[in-house]
């Protein structure tokens, strides 16, 4: 039972890494802008963080400079994308390029460097109820700030009048600035959002989850965190939900392999891959049902007065 409860602690774990660059990449959408650049913006953002702890000690520290790395490579991307009218999908795909280069130039003098020892975080009293402690009430802090953070994004989406602005303007951009709405800083202001999550997603990765640095690291959970989007319909609940279902497959084959089972390694190592394609496939056969649930705007560009 131990072993089983371990399990779902190192879930947790990795499906917070998931769940928060899904979460930026939502509001990204909601907003009706696709970014594929989420590889490259967890890279940079990974090696900022690792870079600021290793100098620092201090994890906070780090998880602000992931979320800045983020944010300006978002914001890079949102200049060219919004303003300029680039493709938005060959500019993330750039970006993601230039990330994955970038972050691999920068992170040479720290491949061999470690971070200062690790504070055991534990919720008083419940941390010690046995099994469920261990799983559920021994983990960073950030892993339930994820979860407050998607609960309130339900509340904003749903119920507060800037979450619902948000909505519009991914919906019909054309309406929203027919009633007065600024709707490419509006979009602007969501790439932003979205960039700073997917940087504190790749510090985390890096400060956390790991903890180390080594180049090429996030492994493509980028693309995964983006996939995510479209296997939760685009609701922050699912969301979270698809990032601990896509960690849990990525811990079983550790612990598949820990447990001897006879199979191939390379076919263990494929299992969150294959899992999201599988998941994918299955969601693309009602496409009605994606269609009711996709922004309307998503991936289409706009320019007031055209």
């Amino acid at each position: 039972m131990e072993s089983y409860a371990l399990l779902l602690a190192a879930t947790l774990n990795a499906g917070t890494v998931l769940a928060l660059a899904a979460l930026g990449l939502l509001i990204n959408e909601k907003a009706g802008i696709v970014n594929l650049g989420a590889e490259g913006m967890m890279l940079c953002a990974a090696i900022a963080g690792f870079a600021v702890v290793v100098h620092t000690g201090n994890d906070w520290l780090g998880f602000a400079a992931g979320m800045g790395a983020g944010a300006l490579l978002a914001a890079v991307f949102g200049w060219l994308v919004i303003w300029l009218g680039t493709n938005a999908y060959a500019t993330g795909l750039a970006l993601s390029l230039f990330g994955a280069g970038f972050s691999a130039f920068a992170g040479i003098a720290y491949v061999q460097a470690k971070l200062p020892e690790r504070t055991q975080w534990v919720v008083p009293l419940l941390g010690d109820i046995p099994l469920l402690g261990p799983a559920l009430f021994r983990q960073h802090p950030l892993v339930y700030l994820t979860v407050a953070l998607t609960v309130g994004l339900i509340v904003w989406l749903g119920r507060s009048r800037s979450g619902l602005i948000l909505r519009a303007v991914g919906e019909s951009p054309e309406s929203a600035h027919a009633l007065g709405y600024p709707v490419r800083r509006i979009r602007f202001a969501a790439v932003l959002a979205g960039g700073a999550l997917c940087g504190l997603a790749g510090a985390y990765l890096s400060v956390i989850y790991t903890p180390l640095w080594v180049e090429g690291m996030v492994a493509g959970k980028g693309w995964i965190a983006l996939a995510l989007t479209t296997f939760a319909t685009w609701r922050p609940a699912r969301v979270l939900l698809g990032a601990y279902l896509f960690g849990g497959v990525t811990m079983l084959q550790f612990h598949l392999q820990s447990s001897g089972v006879a199979l191939a390694s390379q076919f263990l190592n494929m299992l969150p891959y294959l899992a999201t394609i599988v998941v994918l496939a299955l969601i693309s056969r009602n496409p009605a049902w994606i269609r009711l649930n996709m922004p309307a705007s998503l991936g289409r560009t706009f320019t007031p007065g055209a």
